[in-house]
């Protein structure tokens, strides 16, 4: 058969399909449902790994992951109850036909509002089809614009990289980068203009001088080249203007309502950070350790209550201890940073036997800027760097703790700091524990 649009026996086949359209569009809700619910929690994972790790480029794709979940599952959830209901009132009109309202006996001013309000059944299966059908479209319409929203990000985010790094020129950053930026910036604020206003900039014979190029742009940056039909084929119709109208609105109430919740109390929260007066569950190792979704923050101990006669310390990798390092150590510091994005097909420069040569004297400068107390004892310890059964990289050591006495205590960590010309030591966390070790 022709895929000719204009061929007739083409015309009658789509018709078919659009009648027939529900059940595939059934089939695909249910599998996707389904697996949206399996991939939720690898999503989050990953989400809560970038956050801690304060990987920037992963925790941007993991965002617009968990944003996608949610938009699939309220729709598609959506859809399915909407077209149970459907299938439910075609089942009911093939066993009763229409509204007979003559047969609900009722005074006539409520069966004159029921007939305009109500009107008859064949209209409100109509109704439903329509909403079905347009919500199932819109959904992964709506991933289309997220999509493109992300991959503009990632430009802006891109030019800012090469805006910052220390081997662009000064010409290319000053005559190219910014003023690039600039228009970019520019051109998605008139780009966003026209698509709030439902192509208003589109209208208007004077905006077309201008807004033409910007649009011919951004159809490539957003990938609307790909999903323009069905945004033109959604505005064509009054229906689909408001419901277009109605999204964004809808999912501010969503979130709005997905952050509401029940407080029982004026001073205690679940997620208070440890001090000697609360011990938060993410600071004991045998905690966090069956919970995919918990991970350390700043510092771990292995439980609340310590039978050893030694205390396991691990310290999280923070995102700003290098900078410091480099201040209090600045031999350390290389030529060329290599922190950030890097690939396969990097420069490959790095000499690996001045690098660990070094690594002696980064763990020793790191070593210098801890402090760490149980109450007011401090101790000696030796740093080594490792990573936890989270995968979070770290540094751990072991305190003896033989002599201290039975009960509660505190361990304090705390860690050099510089601020202009005045260095001091700043405190990371307070964790408690019970001391009930075996001698």
């Amino acid at each position: 058969m022709s895929n000719d649009p204009n061929n007739k026996k083409f015309k009658d086949w789509l018709d078919i399909l659009q009648q027939e359209s529900w059940q595939l569009e059934l089939i695909i809700s249910g599998f996707a449902i389904y697996g949206l619910f399996m991939v939720i929690e690898p999503i989050e994972i990953a989400n809560l790994e970038a956050r801690i790790n304060n990987n920037m480029y992963r925790s941007i794709i993991m965002q617009g992951l968990l944003i996608s979940w949610y938009i699939l599952t309220i729709n598609l959830l959506a859809h399915v109850v909407l077209r149970g209901l459907w299938i439910g009132a075609i089942g009911l009109r093939y066993v009763s036909g229409d509204i007979d309202y003559d047969e609900l006996n009722y005074s006539t001013k409520f069966k004159t509002h029921l007939i305009k309000r109500v009107g008859s059944f064949d209209r409100y299966v109509a109704a439903l089809e329509k909403y079905c059908s347009v919500i199932f479209a819109i959904t992964f319409l709506l991933l289309f614009y997220l999509l493109g929203l992300l991959l503009l990000a990632a430009t802006f985010t891109l030019l800012g990289l090469w805006i910052d790094s220390e081997n662009t020129p000064d010409y290319l950053r000053y005559w190219v980068a910014i003023p690039l930026i600039i228009l970019l910036g520019v051109g998605a604020i008139i780009t966003f203009v026209d698509f709030f206003t439902q192509g208003w900039l589109k209208k208007k014979k004077w905006t077309t001088w201008f807004y033409y190029p910007v649009y011919w742009v951004f159809k490539y940056l957003t990938l609307s080249f790909l999903y323009r039909p069905i945004v033109y084929n959604l505005l064509d119709t009054k229906f689909g203007r408001r419901l277009s109208l109605l999204l964004v609105p809808l999912y501010m109430v969503v979130a709005i309502v997905a952050q509401t919740g029940f407080s029982r109390s004026n001073y205690l929260e679940r997620d208070l950070n440890s001090t000697p007066y609360v011990a938060n569950v993410e600071n004991y190792n045998d905690l966090i350790r069956n919970d995919n979704l918990k991970f350390v923050d700043r510092a771990s101990i292995p439980s609340k209550v310590i039978t050893d006669p030694f205390l396991n310390v691990f310290i999280v990798y923070g995102a700003n201890i290098e900078d410091d390092v480099f201040y209090f150590n600045e031999k350390l510091k290389p030529e060329e940073d290599n922190r950030g994005l890097y690939s396969i097909f990097g420069s490959g420069t790095l000499d690996w036997r001045k690098k660990g040569k070094l690594f002696k004297d980064y763990l020793s400068t790191l070593q210098e800027m801890y402090l760490l107390k149980v109450d007011t004892t401090s101790y000696n310890f030796d740093l080594v760097f490792t990573e936890n059964t989270k995968g979070q990289l770290g540094f751990e050591t072991v305190l003896d703790i033989r002599d201290l006495e039975k009960g509660k205590h505190v361990l304090e960590i705390k860690r050099k700091d510089h601020r202009l010309d005045s260095v001091y030591f700043r405190r990371i966390i307070r964790i408690p524990f019970w001391n009930y070790s075996e001698e």
